[in-house]
């Protein structure tokens, strides 16, 4: 036996020739080559006879150097390509294999395709450094903890207007809700949070960060400083209402869950509105319907505890989820809000009552908990201008003691009739 006759041999390979020779040179019996190779002492037979007989390459595998059963053809590599290129062209290897199966009925492996788009030069390997941050494991029940955030994007790629996504996920299941809106601010936030609520229920925290929308920034009032409280957004105020916890994140990886499913919305969501075709915040919400319940089936995990912790919310919740502020009431029962004048109807001896702007748009005026009945003022009764007549001019000499008299001599000055 010549040890020219493999060329490239892998360690098993080799492994594999030194038994077979302690074998032959009787070193070893046949039940010990067997359980040294893993193999049953028939295929140890085999394997010596052919190795009599073809010398040390029959150890190799008859495969070698030849194509897999298993090899796509080239027509589909071509096809697929050329679909990559007109229709896929910035999707990942990933996605991409996900709608070449789902869109277009082909169904290749995903590092197939990478290998491919590799070869053909359509994709490259990206590898970022990540920066050292110190592990938290997950909360242990559904509805623990929720995550809160909102991303502004070109999500219409300029097919329609820019707008915010607020999007919320669990951290014990990664399970996501949010919607489509014009900005990230304070009727958005507490929209989403009311309808998340009506999906699953009030959770035990959120987590979100220090934008201006989920923490005041104001300084506090009087009132505020003389009972010891800090100025609160209306968010902060809703939410503490309701008993919800809020924890604020020092940095953007501190909530590193929520942060990455922006990413990856910002890659798949986009495509997929491109593909569906969606280029208004009103469809693209109705699209949300159907694609979050297959997203969430996709990358949702079970919770640790299998416990739910969310809670029931009130009855009145509309009535905590909304902008709340206090206006003083004038001596002619009306009150200025946001601009418009509103006229209280009822008998009251309030000096300040209580401003309600629910989500749906509607207005309520209280005091000590109760409606008032109100009529929106529209136009203001006009005042007549009064235009003033200009007062009458006269020029007068000075007097004969006046200081100024040697330098003014043969000049009037102009006086003001009394």
């Amino acid at each position: 036996m010549k040890s020219k006759d493999i060329i490239v041999a892998s360690t098993e390979e080799l492994k594999r020739l030194h038994i077979i020779k302690m074998f032959f040179e009787k070193k070893i019996r046949q039940k010990e080559a067997a359980s040294l190779l893993d193999l049953s002492t028939r295929q140890v037979r085999r394997i010596a006879a052919r190795v009599k007989l073809e010398g040390n390459k029959a150890v190799a595998h008859r495969l070698r150097q030849k194509p897999s059963n298993r090899k796509k053809s080239d027509t589909l590599k071509e096809k697929v390509l050329n679909l990559y290129r007109t229709r896929y062209s910035d999707f990942g290897p990933t996605f991409a294999a996900e709608k070449l199966s789902g869109r277009d009925k082909i169904k290749i492996g995903k590092e197939t395709l990478r290998i491919w788009l590799i070869e053909a030069g359509l994709h490259k390997k990206r590898r970022k450094p990540r920066p050292h941050r110190l592990y938290r494991d997950r909360k242990h029940s559904f509805g623990e903890m929720l995550q809160v955030d909102g991303s502004e994007h070109d999500w219409f790629e300029g097919r329609g207007p820019k707008s915010s996504f607020i999007g919320c996920i669990d951290d014990a299941t990664n399970v996501v809700f949010g919607r489509f809106y014009t900005h990230e601010g304070t009727i958005p936030a507490l929209d989403l949070f009311y309808r998340y609520s009506l999906k699953y229920g009030l959770p035990v925290s959120v987590y979100i960060d220090k934008h201006t929308t989920y923490r005041s920034t104001a300084k506090p009032s009087i009132e505020e400083e003389l009972n010891g409280k800090a100025s609160q957004s209306q968010f902060q105020r809703a939410l503490s209402q309701l008993g919800v916890k809020i924890i604020y994140a020092n940095s953007p990886q501190a909530k590193g869950r929520i942060e990455r499913l922006f990413e990856t919305f910002q890659d798949r969501l986009v495509k997929e509105l491109r593909l569906a075709g969606i280029d208004d915040i009103d469809n693209a919400n109705t699209f949300l319907e159907e694609y979050l319940p297959l997203h969430n089936k996709k990358f949702s995990l079970l919770s640790l505890s299998g416990i739910d912790m969310h809670r029931k919310p009130h009855a009145n919740i509309k009535s905590t989820l909304c902008i709340k502020n206090k206006r003083v009431l004038r001596n002619d029962n009306t009150i200025s809000y946001c601009g418009t004048l509103y006229q209280i109807l009822d008998r009251t001896a309030a000096k300040k009552v209580d401003v309600e702007e629910h989500l749906d748009g509607n207005i309520y005026i209280k005091y000590n908990g109760k409606n008032l009945r109100y009529c929106k003022i529209e136009s203001r009764p006009k005042l007549k201008e009064v235009k003033e007549e200009p007062k009458e001019r006269i020029y007068s000499s000075p007097k004969p003691y006046h200081p100024w008299r040697g330098k003014m001599r043969g000049r009037g000055v102009l006086v003001s009739k009394i």
